[in-house]
């Protein structure tokens, strides 16, 4: 099975803007920064290009898959992002057909159909079933891999989808899948911050503070294990959605204690 040497532990960290019905990541919001993000992200994208070119392996495939999952996510129209989406896609697919069994080639596969059904969004809800699929083989294959993402783009992927009979959406699945997240990776700061959101979509006072206190514990030693410029993107985001969740959680303590807050 074909290993992936990237800039992460296993593969990419993290699938903040693959899934479809997912919000952007939060750092494109920031100009300057995401500026300096997304000329990484195209650097490596050529880099990882011309590394399959030279040597068309199954190890440079993935490599490549991923940097096309990156880039996409930076892309400035539909086409763009299709483009770019399509090229991982084949790059996965040849791997697949190589090793049935590769775990990476089946998680990008996954993610790079998430950049396409963004894409093309009228026909997105076709290529959900796909992604799910894809996302289920990576996770039995490899639960550990980049941090339990399998699991955490499933978990991700049914609670952002619309709900039957439109799709696949599901509370009680999405809760399940980013609970195991969690559970196999507890210490990797987007797994408990994806709880988090998640609870507050949910309006689940009780579990956003429970996974607040689970994220604000492992905060300081993610920080050590989590170093150098590789993580700068994860940590941008991370940060970010911290604050703007912890705001929203405040936002509800006043509304049920309005009496204790001075209103």
């Amino acid at each position: 099975m074909a290993t992936v040497n990237s800039r992460r532990k296993d593969a990419a960290g993290g699938c903040l803007a693959a899934i479809l019905f997912m919000a952007a990541s939060t750092v494109h919001a920031q100009n300057g920064q995401g500026k300096i993000f997304a000329v990484q992200a195209e650097a490596e994208y050529h880099h990882a290009q011309k590394e399959v070119e030279t040597a068309n392996n199954p190890t440079n495939a993935i490599q490549f898959a991923r940097a096309c999952f990156d880039w996409a996510d930076f892309a400035t129209n539909k086409e763009e992002r299709a483009a770019i989406a399509n090229q991982g896609i084949a790059a996965c697919r040849r791997v697949i057909l190589l090793e049935p069994e590769s775990a990476a080639a089946h998680y990008y596969l996954g993610m790079d159909l998430g950049q396409l059904a963004r894409a093309e969004f009228l026909g997105a809800l076709r290529i959900v079933r796909e992604m799910e699929r894809e996302f289920k083989t990576a996770a039995a294959l490899d639960p550990q891999l980049d941090y339990a993402g399998p699991e955490r783009c499933l978990g991700l992927l049914y609670r952002d989808a619309p709900g039957w009979p439109a799709s696949i959406g599901s509370k009680r699945k999405a809760k399940a899948y980013l609970e195991e997240a969690a559970r196999l990776a507890p210490d990797y700061p987007e797994n408990i911050l994806n709880l988090v959101e998640s609870d507050l979509k949910w309006h689940d006072a009780s579990g956003v503070e429970r996974a607040m206190d689970s994220l604000d514990g492992l905060w300081p030693q993610a920080q050590k294990n989590f170093t150098g410029e590789k993580w700068a993107r994860e940590w941008a985001d991370w940060s970010a959605r911290r604050v703007a969740a912890r705001q929203k959680l405040e936002a509800i303590r006043e509304a049920e204690n309005p009496r204790q807050n001075g209103r």
